[in-house]
């Protein structure tokens, strides 16, 4: 069996990691090409070109970039037309991914093609199912409401779960290890700083999340901050962090990651799905985004829902406060983190919307990436009996 695979940004890198490992437990002899950042390359992927060239996101952003993403789309269409794969998986991304299975469709049009991340039409852009239907056959869903959404316009859709209900996580002495590793008390608060893993909305994010962190820090003085992030935005995030006094823990790490989750008392964080690795770790967080002003006047006439946070959305709750377009100013955040540092019943309110959250996302069951693997199979298997 000969899978192509799509990922365009690093969550969708680490669904596609999670789903090469489960379709290689299950097909021994599967083999992969495609597109896709450390993790698919860690399960056997070479990329055909690093994956951070596809990391934009909003009109504005995308248009300086254009002619380059049109000639990766172009690029990635031949390659999949030369492969004949047996099944084309695109994971997230739909701008370029669809493109892509549009020109590859044209050439194969009986190519098996599955989607990974059911496109949000509960939130914004409903049509957008309709017209995945006559390029998608089968998509995996991460949350349990989307299948019938998928279903309605023609597609066949599993809930798979998200990979971080079952994700690995450190342990209480990992987390006073983290703490010990660098100094910081048990006692002593430490904050973790997440303004995304896009270029463009770290550059946008990042003073406004230094200034909001600064002004906790006066109140106070003691805070410790760390910034986990990625790879293709580090050069950002340390020239953020280097304008501290007492700089920052700057972490690339997966296992540096993984402690500080586990050892933060609290987190600001652009919105995304970020927002769930903090739940399942218990932190409570501040969720803060904005976008270039066209693209931010572009989403919110066609927004659908009052909250975009994913733990508000799955625990049907609004216990994560946002800041959100205009209201992203590093004052009123500033104001909220000292509030959920001092609230007991702030936090607690945030806890049993996480409890919630990752029960609903299938918490110590199945690991996602396997039951993905299967249902893949499931669809190639209907699909070659039809």
């Amino acid at each position: 069996m000969k899978a192509f695979l799509i990922a365009g940004e690093p969550s969708g890198d680490a669904l596609g990691g999670a789903l090469m490992k489960g379709l290689s437990a299950l097909n021994p002899g599967v083999s992969f090409e495609g597109v896709g950042g450390p993790l698919m390359e860690a399960e056997g992927l070479q990329s055909r070109f690093p994956m951070e060239e596809l990391s934009v996101m909003g009109l504005a952003e995308i248009l300086p970039k254009y002619a380059q993403l049109k000639r990766r789309i172009a690029e990635t269409a031949a390659a999949v037309i030369a492969a004949r794969p047996d099944v084309l998986i695109t994971i997230d991304s739909p701008d370029f991914c669809l493109r892509v299975v549009r020109a590859a469709r044209a050439a194969h049009p009986d190519l098996p093609t599955v989607h990974y991340v059911a496109p949000t039409v509960w939130a914004w852009r409903p049509g957008r199912a309709a017209r995945m239907a006559p390029l998608i056959d089968h998509v995996l869903a991460l949350f349990p409401f989307e299948p019938p959404y998928m279903q309605a316009a023609g597609m066949s859709c599993d809930f798979v779960g998200h990979p971080i209900a079952t994700a690995p996580r450190a342990t209480p002495e990992d987390a006073a290890a983290f703490r010990a590793a660098h100094d910081i008390a048990p006692d002593q608060p430490l904050v973790l700083c997440l303004p995304g893993s896009r270029r463009g909305e770290v550059t946008r994010l990042a003073p406004r999340f230094n200034e909001a962190l600064l002004r906790l820090r006066d109140r106070e003085p003691s805070l410790r901050v760390a910034l986990p992030t990625v790879r293709g935005v580090a050069p950002i995030v340390r020239e953020m962090s280097a304008r501290w006094p007492d700089p920052p823990l700057v972490l690339e790490e997966t296992e540096d990651k993984r402690r500080a989750f586990a050892a933060a008392d609290l987190a600001l964080a652009a919105s995304g799905t970020v927002s769930l690795d903090l739940a399942a770790n218990r932190v409570p967080m501040v969720i803060a985004y904005d976008m270039h002003p066209f693209s931010r006047w572009l989403i919110g006439r066609m927004l659908k829902v009052r909250t975009v946070t994913l733990v508000n959305l799955v625990s049907e709750t609004r216990a994560i406060p946002e800041f959100l377009g205009r209201d992203c100013q590093a004052e009123p955040i500033a104001r909220m983190l000292v509030h959920l540092l001092e609230s007991e019943a702030a936090r607690a309110e945030q806890i049993a919307a996480m409890d919630a959250t990752m029960e609903r996302l299938g918490e110590g069951g199945t690991p996602p990436g396997l039951r993905a693997a299967w249902s893949v199979l499931d669809f190639l298997g209907r699909k070659s009996g039809a």
